[in-house]
């Protein structure tokens, strides 16, 4: 079954009780019983509920995963990941990675006795560096963001198989219908579910997928224990919004493709980090595993001053300035003072991250309206 198909049907399944074509939102907190502990597979929200059952069951086939869990936000899939871990376990993670990833590990689950090493994964060789025999884990994030580094995730897998390490994916960039670190041989793929998987900017939720029949055990486990589980309503959001994400998908990347090549040829600008891009050095490794480049689109104005790329985001009209990304709109963001302002600045500019890098989330507009917005934006500058 082709992916449109699977992301229309699979957990789809009209309501046996009523018929209704569209999962109902099954707004309960708790189920009735026939005698204490007899009861359908159902006995409280945080546990089980139907709205979320069939979500979960969708976005474990678009992963092509046997397991799938949803949670309240990204972060809080991310904080039940690292509780796999225990004091003196070390993780191997890319250096270029979200802000709020950065500040979980460094400022909340270090002080637990977990190391974090921050290095460039895309060179596969420096792994060797801070490999020890307390290395648990490899978090990974490709495309990163917000520099958009690729990393080999076959290359990866290799090293950790052979260790017995565990391999987490961040696959938020890219989505299910552009890349499955599963099939890849990663362990289990996060999702910060509020971007490209609900696609319409209306709910905050993260997910994990694995086929691993123990991680499963131990992350539900995690999941129905400390509780950061979504609302029925923003499941059946989620829901809603994975039925388009092929067709969405494919007019993010087409803009975002038209956008880069655009921005690669201006006067104006210093460089543009797209993995579509030829130039991109790790463009052959994206071409492998992935099936088409993303949405995401980042760059450096010539005139390198931060004045000068506010002046851009205030002008380009149809990129609104927010945080975020992965919705039908466009929006243009800083990161630098905005969704990586708690990564320390030295560490910033030790990874790339430059003060002056302007992030696109390229909607599905027109192209051409998009293009003109960009070039006027790029005429006040």
């Amino acid at each position: 079954m082709k992916f449109g198909t699977k992301s229309i049907h699979i957990g789809n399944e009209p309501d046996a009780t009523t018929g209704a074509v569209i999962t109902p939102i099954f707004q309960t907190s708790t189920y009735a019983q026939e005698e204490p502990g007899k009861h359908k597979g159902y006995e409280y929200s945080r546990t089980h509920n139907p709205t979320r059952t069939a979500l979960q069951t969708t976005l474990a086939a678009l992963e092509n995963a046997k397991y799938a869990l949803c949670f309240a936000s990204g972060m809080a899939t991310e904080d039940t990941v690292i509780k796999l871990l225990k004091p003196g376990d070390e993780v191997i993670c890319t250096n270029d990675l979200y802000g709020g990833s950065f500040r979980l590990f460094t400022k909340v689950f270090a002080k637990f006795g977990i190391k974090f090493h921050f290095i460039p994964l895309q060179e596969i060789d420096l792994v060797h560096i801070v490999l020890s025999t307390h290395t648990k884990m490899f978090w990974i994030e490709t495309p990163t963001n917000p520099l958009l580094n690729i990393i080999d995730i076959q290359s990866i897998v290799e090293i950790a198989k052979k260790l017995n390490i565990i391999t987490v994916v961040d696959n938020t960039f890219a989505s299910p219908f552009l890349q499955n670190p599963l099939d890849l041989g990663a362990d289990i793929v996060v999702h910060s579910a509020t971007k490209y998987l609900a696609g319409h900017s209306d709910v905050v939720m993260g997910c994990l997928m694995t086929n691993d029949d123990e991680l499963y055990q131990q992350l539900a486990f995690l999941q129905n224990s400390c509780g950061a589980v979504p609302s029925p309503f923003d499941c059946f959001l989620v829901q809603r919004g994975l039925k388009t994400l092929h067709l969405r998908m494919a007019q993010h990347c087409k803009n975002a493709s038209a956008i880069a090549n655009f921005l690669n040829n201006h006067s104006k600008i210093e460089k543009v980090y797209y993995p579509g891009l030829e130039s991109h050095t790790n463009h052959d490794i994206a071409q492998k595993q992935m099936r088409d480049f993303g949405g995401m689109v980042s760059f450096t104005l010539k005139n390198d001053s931060i004045a000068s790329a506010f002046n851009f985001m205030k002008n380009a009209k149809l990129f609104t300035i927010a945080e975020s990304l992965g919705g039908v709109e466009s929006l243009v963001g800083h990161p630098a003072t905005m969704t990586h302002a708690s990564i320390p600045r030295e560490d910033r500019l030790k990874g790339g991250l430059k003060d002056t890098l302007i992030r696109l989330s390229v909607g599905i507009e027109d192209t051409e309206d998009l293009l003109e917005s960009i070039e006027y934006a790029l005429s006040k500058v």
